[in-house]
């Protein structure tokens, strides 16, 4: 399956998210809920209030992931942060982004958490943060450091909310 055959079920299918890891493995996920979309509003109000220029920010977005093994895969991280504007189109690469957040929602932990961890970390995308949706809206922060990402830090999302973007390096 490539990421035409993806796009082309997604459009046929506008009640579910496609994603195909690297090695081929099609995900199929329900949209997310009310709760996930505030989180991603939020962490987007700060990013845009911090200076990160609106186009530079997007929210499911679709990212071209390079594997390990020559493979093309296509993941919808819930928010992305390039270093510039991008041109349209539906699977970007990933050469400018900067960070990648995902909102783990309930079945989709393993997938966030390990495996789109590993194939963010194979792109070489900068961070990778997740966020749980437990009442502390907990954010995990990874930082690429050579070929995997090492912890900067866990903190409620409130707490990040009342930094400032620099201490991410995202300023």
């Amino acid at each position: 399956m490539t990421l035409d055959d993806l796009t082309a079920m997604m459009a046929a299918d506008e009640n579910h998210r496609y994603e195909i890891s690297p090695e081929g493995v099609v995900s199929i996920m329900p949209p997310p809920g009310y709760n996930h979309a505030i989180i991603a509003t939020r962490l987007m109000v700060w990013l845009a209030q911090g200076g990160v220029p609106a186009e530079h920010i997007a929210q499911a977005v679709g990212l071209r992931i390079p594997g390990r093994d020559g493979g093309i895969g296509g993941r919808i991280p819930d928010l992305v942060v390039w270093s510039k504007a991008q041109a349209d189109g539906v699977w970007l690469p990933v050469a400018d982004v900067l960070l990648v957040v995902e909102i783990v929602s309930p079945g989709s932990e393993g997938v966030d958490t390990v495996t789109k961890r590993s194939e963010y970390a194979a792109a070489a995308i900068p961070q990778y943060w997740v966020v749980d949706q437990d009442s502390a809206q907990t954010v995990s922060m990874y930082r690429l450091d050579g070929d995997q990402y090492v912890t900067q830090a866990t903190m409620p999302l409130a707490w990040v909310l009342n930094t400032g973007i620099d201490e991410y390096g995202l300023g």
